[in-house]
């Protein structure tokens, strides 16, 4: 993943933090390897918040909990994750990113290697909630840094690494630690995790440059969001994550149980043929990302191409849904491979999006509220697919939901979301008493 030759990429936006103009233009040195950390982060973030459902078989044998209690505990996680990304925008707009994002890594690589010493339901629950809270300033945070160093042209690719990164940690989480987890049980998993992911902190302190300029942001965390309620596009980037997040969730919580109980395969095979999905997903965003960039670089619009391809994805992973639980089990891999193909391409301007809208001032901000919202979806599905499970006994129903998902998913990001340029903020109108949602920038 070292390997991404950018070049020489001068910033749109402004460095984070510093405040903007419209002819600024800025560049600092070794924002590629930046890159490559971010990337390394979010595939541990994502390893951290799946490993539980690699454990799953096991710890629910070992302390005896339902299948709805055991959505609870994958949703435990999206509690506070969902409610501080408003808060965690905020932040990383008001404080230095640099501190910010590495003290939520270091509170959620505690929280992963301290669950692998706790017993009882209730432990479980807290420490996911904890977790949680460490994790909610990465996305925030990805977004500040990439807006304030890439330019559009640009951005594409680097969202995509991120993208990669995330599909990876499922994928290698699957993979390693289901072998780990069939050998050596899963609280050693955990607790390797844990303390080992903390080595991530001395090349961040190392490489990342700390803010240049004070913030202009004002003082309270809650100060300032009307302008961002008023655009209807925030509602169309929130719909549109809330329901890709609610796919991606479906597989990164269940899928592991799906492969051992619902396709009767063993541990090892369960690794091998999850970490596919994760892995195809990993490949089509990163190769999505690139070609979107040069897309743009050659001369289409943003708004087709950021937005063209997020339709294209969602709608083929719902179809891709519909297939993978209904295929014959000589199919199933292939379709299997399939859905995490069209993933990678459904999620490759997902962020993207959001941070040519904003701007550098905003885009805290606004990927909080659309992280806020979006990540309801993701907590809703791991408990509404326990509780399917427990009063159907199939997974049908929850392939069949997570599907029509993915097409409403399409419908968001196609016609909800208006053209992708940056917002004038100085322009927007000022908030009446009611506030209205489509008074905002039209259809294109």
């Amino acid at each position: 993943m070292g390997g991404f030759a950018l070049g020489s990429l001068t910033a749109s936006c402004e460095p984070t933090g510093a405040v903007s103009s419209p002819h600024a233009q800025s560049q600092q040195p070794g924002m590629n390897r930046v890159l490559f950390l971010l990337s390394l982060s979010v595939l541990i973030n994502y390893i951290d918040r799946s490993n539980l459902s690699i454990a799953a078989p096991l710890l629910q044998t070992e302390l005896g909990i339902s299948n709805t209690q055991l959505g609870t505990l994958l949703s435990a996680f999206f509690w506070t994750y969902a409610l501080m990304q408003i808060p965690a925008g905020w932040l990383v707009d008001r404080f230095d990113v640099k501190y910010v994002f590495g003290a939520g890594f270091f509170l959620w690589s505690l929280a992963t290697a301290v669950t692998g010493v706790l017993h009882g339901f209730i432990l479980l629950l807290v420490i996911r909630v904890i977790l949680g809270l460490g994790e909610s300033v990465a996305f925030p945070s990805y977004s500040k840094i990439l807006c304030g160093h890439f330019r559009e042209e640009h951005r594409g690719f680097a969202n995509a690494l991120i993208i990669a990164g995330l599909a990876l940690g499922p994928a290698i989480g699957i993979l390693v630690g289901g072998n780990v987890v069939a050998r050596f049980g899963w609280r050693p998993f955990f607790l390797t995790l844990g303390f080992a992911s903390l080595v991530w902190l001395v090349p961040w302190a190392a490489w990342m440059p700390r803010r240049t300029a004070p913030s202009q942001m004002p003082p309270s965390p809650w100060s300032g969001w009307m302008p961002l309620f008023r655009q209807r596009s925030v509602w169309g980037t929130a719909l549109g994550q809330a329901c890709v997040n609610y796919i991606l969730y479906f597989l990164v919580t269940w899928l592991p149980s799906y492969l051992v109980r619902g396709r009767h395969l063993s541990m090892q095979k369960m690794a091998l043929e999850g970490s596919l999905c994760f892995l195809m997903y990993a490949i089509t965003a990163t190769i999505c990302g690139k070609l979107s960039d040069r897309w743009i670089r050659a001369g289409s619009s943003p708004t087709l191409v950021r937005k063209g391809t997020m339709a294209l994805g969602c709608a083929g992973v719902g179809i891709a849904l519909l297939l993978t639980s209904t295929a014959s089990a000589r199919l199933f891999p292939w379709m299997l491979a399939l859905t995490g193909a069209v993933m990678g391409i459904a999620a490759c301007a997902t962020w993207a999006i959001p941070q040519t809208l904003a701007g550098p001032e905003r885009v805290g901000r606004w990927t909080g509220l659309q992280n806020f919202i979006g990540n309801l979806g993701g907590a809703v599905a791991p408990a509404l697919t326990g509780y399917l499970l427990d009063r159907t006994g199939s997974f049908y129903w929850p392939f069949f939901i997570t599907a029509a998902i993915a097409f409403l998913s399409a419908i968001a990001w196609s016609l909800v979301i208006g053209p992708i340029e940056p917002v004038n903020w100085e322009a927007s109108p000022r908030p009446s008493l009611l506030p209205a949602v489509a008074a905002s920038t039209p259809l294109p």
